[in-house]
């Protein structure tokens, strides 16, 4: 297909009427959003939200769900979707880590709360945002991370700009101008990682207040480059390194099937690929005493390195709690030491504790050159016992994704223990469930079910 008319190819298919939806993808979507809906409450109180929620400065008729206060469209995105993703607890893409509920989520319920968009309408533009998003990952796997930027701040716009355009009724030629547009306003640079600052928990709700303005503006009659994602300057000339061979073809075949059906859920509050390896150490904790452990030794993938491990002395010792969430040995240590890692496990006073980095200061890595990364996320640990005995435990691949997924239970009780951690009482939690579960009947008013979402447990 010509690059030039690959953006219009997309906008065509993601607008048509005839597009048919399976079942698979809408339990896909409806499940995201259960699981998003209770993340933006758990971090409502956060440090991180407030200081956003203070960076708003016009007043507007959107909702930051979870507080009490309106806001402009845009801003209401970003708070939402920075909430969705801020603890690292949201839906990965298994194929090159990339967050989906935390960019879709946020954009279509800002919409749909102040425009009539049906249930066919809603469904359709979550789902081709959602898919956009995936298969843009699947062009060119590490890439976008490799050249320093955060998959999801880059793709995620873009999906977002579809979702946006679909929600608003676009014609093709506006699509095509809307994902033009959002590509001069995509950003997200993976810096966060020096020392564990928030810049990447905004990126979600950036890329969604981006992909917003993009099909308003195109709406309004602005113009952008059709070819956007294969152009000279294009989104993978810019954004992607180019050790990586661009496959345009996942592109190209938008609309023959769908990837993101099979999203993966995260049991623990961290970052993706260290998940495999909490599985490693609640293995071990099962057969070892911490103080019976002389080494740990662990085998990952080339790609997670710089983003997981190095610099090693820095992911031994956290600086901040954020950036323990993507420290290995730290999260193999809590998983070792508390056989867990949920929310209340990154904090200031975890930090601080001298059997975690007694634990990490043990702990060493090689790159194992058979790793499957980014195909699958996979854990394996060597224990040194102090007897000089190696305990070998591996994780086969992302527990909550495709080959091992949460169950609806696991899923409600993460909902469930997440509006908990939030405050929220038993009949808010079970009006948050049902509204959410509202708004994928396709006999009801979108917007009066986003405007009963947004109702629940504000705070004033």
């Amino acid at each position: 297909m010509n690059s030039v008319i690959l953006a219009e190819h997309i906008a065509a298919i993601s607008t048509s009427q005839t597009a048919n939806i399976p079942e698979s993808v809408r339990q896909m979507l409806q499940r995201v959003t259960l699981d998003a809906y209770g993340l933006m409450f758990s971090a409502r109180n956060t440090d991180y939200i407030q200081a956003v929620e203070s960076s708003c400065i016009d007043n507007g008729n959107s909702t930051a769900f979870g507080h009490g206060s309106r806001f402009t469209m845009q801003d209401a995105a970003l708070i939402n979707g920075t909430a969705i993703h801020g603890e690292d607890f949201d839906d990965t893409f298994e194929g090159t880590p990339v967050h989906v509920s935390s960019v879709i989520v946020p954009t279509i319920l800002a919409i749909a709360e102040r425009e009539d968009v049906s249930p066919d309408t809603f469904i359709k533009s979550m789902a081709f945002g959602a898919e956009l998003i995936c298969r843009l990952a699947l062009v060119a796997p590490t890439a976008v991370h490799r050249q320093g930027f955060h998959p999801t701040a880059i793709l995620g716009a873009f999906g977002a700009s579809l979702t946006a355009s679909v929600a608003y009724g676009l014609s093709p030629q506006q699509t095509a101008s809307a994902l033009g547009i959002v590509g001069s306003m995509a950003s997200g640079i993976i810096e966060y990682l020096a020392e564990g600052t928030w810049t990447k928990r905004m990126h979600p709700g950036w890329a969604a207040s981006a992909g917003i303005k993009s099909a308003v503006m195109a709406k309004a009659g602005f113009t952008g480059p059709r070819t956007v994602f294969e152009g000279t300057h294009g989104l993978f000339k810019g954004f992607a390194s180019d050790s990586v061979t661009p496959e345009f073809g996942h592109l190209e075949s938008f609309g023959d099937g769908w990837v993101s059906a099979g999203l993966a859920f995260k049991p623990y509050a961290c970052g993706t690929m260290t998940q495999p390896f909490v599985d490693c150490a609640l293995q071990a904790a099962k057969k070892l005493r911490p103080e019976d452990i002389k080494d740990i030794h662990a085998h990952v993938g080339e790609g997670t390195v710089h983003r997981l491990w190095e610099p090693l002395e820095e992911k031994r010792n956290p600086s901040t709690p954020y950036g323990a969430k993507f420290s290995v040995p730290y999260c193999i240590a809590i998983g070792l030491l508390d056989g867990k890692a949920g929310l209340n496990e990154f904090t200031e006073e975890q930090l601080s504790r001298n059997d975690i980095r007694s634990v990490t200061s043990k702990i060493t890595y090689s790159i194992n050159p058979e790793d499957p990364y980014p195909e699958e996320y996979v854990g394996w640990i060597d224990v040194i016992d102090t007897e000089g005995n190696t305990h070998t435990f591996t994780q086969s691949c992302l527990r909550g994704g495709k080959q091992e997924p949460m169950s609806q239970q696991e899923l409600e009780d993460k909902f469930t223990n997440n509006l908990v951690f939030a405050g929220l009482d038993t009949h808010d939690i079970e009006s948050a469930r049902d509204c959410v579960n509202q708004l994928f009947n396709s006999n009801n008013n979108i917007r009066e079910c986003v405007k009963a979402l947004a109702m629940i447990g504000e705070k004033s």
